[in-house]
């Protein structure tokens, strides 16, 4: 097996100027990611809040990644590049390697408003979990969407944006990391175990992610199916949980019908009006 690749001032022996507050460590997992992950780099790197740890994990790229990680390797804490076992795997080594009091985990095509780390730990309590909202882009670069979380319903999905979520460390090391057995909803399962732990969840109501729209499209139902399974692994299987995913699938295909045609307009005023997981356009 060929060694993994690696890099940051941890390796070079380099330490970061002297910084005070809440160390905040943010990981970012990219396979391929060249054609947005500068920008993700850029938006951890310019914060405001500058008591902070990046770092990278990255699964084999064979694109210009790992040119564009090396071009902000003295400002980053480590990156490796090495094989993994999927997305659960990836965040789990980027979670082993952090040194902080708060963990984000951003993905290598999203990027952080320039405050973003700053309002969260304005909010930050010792072992707690932080989320905020998140701002939609279309591809020309308009804005699309502004989508904000909803804790209460926490139990029946997945109705935070884990883009902007930032867990203390000290709960992934009593409650564990991300299951290997989850594919596409390793968040919500992570999350719905805090959840069902007690764990104060706290709403820090700014944008602090944004996320575009028109990419290559999500496994939704697969997606579903997994939130199924989490619902019934944390809080035993029930029929109402089976009753809601039948729901959430008919809701989705009925949106996505809609939404190609001329009465999109009732999934938009669905969106905004009634839905719990409200949009604002």
């Amino acid at each position: 097996m060929a060694h993994a690749l690696e890099g940051g001032y941890r390796i070079n022996k380099l330490q970061p100027e002297s910084r005070s507050g809440v160390l905040v460590s943010v990981i970012t997992i990219v396979y391929n990611g060249e054609k947005y992950l500068e920008q993700t780099i850029q938006s951890v790197l310019s914060q405001t809040y500058k008591n902070l740890e990046y770092i990278i994990v990255d699964g084999g790229s064979t694109d210009g990644t790992l040119d564009i990680i090396r071009k902000y390797e003295s400002q980053l804490a480590y990156w490796k590049s090495e094989p993994d076992k999927g997305i659960s795997d990836a965040f789990n080594k980027g979670i082993a390697l952090v040194t902080g009091d708060l963990v984000g985990i951003l993905n290598a095509d999203d990027w952080y408003e320039s405050d973003a780390v700053a309002n969260i730990v304005n909010k930050y309590e010792p072992e707690c979990v932080l989320h905020g909202n998140k701002q939609y882009w279309n591809q020309d670069g308009s804005r699309a969407h502004q989508a904000k979380p909803n804790l209460e319903i926490l139990p029946l999905e997945m109705s935070l944006n884990h883009p902007t979520v930032f867990v203390s460390k000290s709960l992934y090391d009593k409650y564990g990391k991300f299951d290997l057995n989850y594919k596409l909803a390793m968040d919500y399962h992570l999350l719905l175990r805090l959840y069902s732990a007690g764990v104060k969840f706290i709403h820090v109501d700014r944008i602090i992610t944004n996320m575009r729209l028109g990419g290559v499209s999500a496994n939704i139902e697969g997606c579903y199916r997994e939130v199924l399974r989490a619902k019934n692994e944390v809080f035993g299987s029930k029929l109402s949980h089976q009753i809601y995913y039948y729901w959430t699938m008919l809701r989705y295909r009925v949106s996505q019908t809609l939404d190609n045609s001329p009465l999109s307009f009732i999934t938009r005023f669905y969106r905004t009006r009634i839905s719990p997981i409200k949009k604002q356009y």
